[in-house]
């Protein structure tokens, strides 16, 4: 009886200290982001607060101005961000409408469809792909996609920036997030219970059948918490989109072959020369790319929420 009440005693204290160390991690992990994010908030609002002197002359950025504002940087203290929130949300809705669907059906094709080689195959190849470092993704796009397109512009007639455009960064954002989606919809479609696929087998549905109306459904949940995924990274991107956008100072813009701007690209670009108000300035940008991807993760959450709800 006596063993029984230490051990007892001793699986207590081993869970009281499971309990406080990874009560201690996360507490830690949570305090850098509040940190992190109280910091980029403190200096975002400072160009807001705070008189600057450019070439001789004392210049504050307006708030109203900042967040209305169709051009960027065609003043001593004229920032305008708008229309970089706009054309960062067109890119990605652009590569979300390529990328969702290759990767949903990607992720079938592996789990349902292909033989057991090369479904490991091809699991691997897209494992390696989402690993692949934003910098190759970003030369790829500048060498090659941008090549490409700059050479189908002026066989239709149309004047390109080197080939940097929209439609560059979308094809090179697409590929970026695609290997995330696929993962993701690949674990969840091997979640499907076996027993709902047999039983749409059994009632005389197809493979392909249940493959779209029991598989798929079945993991909408999970591929949407995919899709959630890769739409923070191609919000978050930088260095890839930085090479391949052009960088234009107005906006918004929304033909495939001009040149565009993104929330990220405006952080990046020049970070490291700027000083001063041109400094502290994309600090701002920083914080409305926070808000952006903080709202963004709401409402795909709600709609997630909403979609595993359907059908049950």
């Amino acid at each position: 009886m006596d063993g029984l009440e230490k051990n007892i005693k001793h699986k207590k204290i081993t869970d009281l200290i499971s309990k406080i160390a990874f009560l201690t991690i996360t507490t830690i992990c949570a305090s850098v982001i509040v940190v992190i994010v109280a910091i980029i908030a403190i200096r975002g609002f400072t160009p807001f607060f705070t008189d600057y002197v450019v070439d001789g002359e004392t210049v504050r950025v307006n708030f109203f101005d900042f967040l209305t504002g169709l051009s960027w940087e065609r003043g001593s203290a004229d920032y305008g961000v708008l229309f970089i929130f706009i054309d960062t949300l067109y890119i990605t809705f652009l590569s979300l409408l390529i990328s969702v669907p290759i990767s949903i059906l990607t992720a079938l094709f592996i789990v349902r469809i292909a033989p057991k080689w090369l479904s490991n195959i091809l699991n691997v190849s897209v494992e390696l792909l989402s690993s692949v470092p934003s910098i190759i993704f970003g030369l790829f796009g500048a060498g090659i996609i941008a090549v490409i397109i700059r050479d189908i512009g002026s066989l239709i007639g149309i004047q390109t920036a080197g080939g940097l455009s929209i439609l560059t960064t979308v094809i090179v954002l697409s590929m970026m997030i695609m290997p995330t989606i696929t993962m993701v919809s690949v674990t969840s479609l091997k979640a499907v219970k076996p027993e709902l696929i047999n039983g749409s087998l059994a009632l005389g549905a197809s493979k392909t059948q249940t493959d779209f109306k029991i598989c798929l459904t079945s993991a909408k949940s999970g591929i949407m918490g995919g899709v959630i995924l890769g739409v923070g990274r191609a919000l978050g991107e930088a260095t890839a989109v930085t090479m391949v956008c052009g960088n234009i100072d107005v906006g918004p813009t929304f033909g495939l072959f001009e040149t565009t701007r993104t929330l990220t690209s405006t952080m990046l670009s020049g970070f490291h020369e700027a000083s001063g108000v041109t400094y502290d300035i994309r600090f701002s940008v920083g914080v409305v790319l926070i808000i952006l991807i903080l709202v963004t993760n709401i409402i795909l959450n709600f709609v997630k929420k909403r979609i595993g709800k359907m059908g049950n």
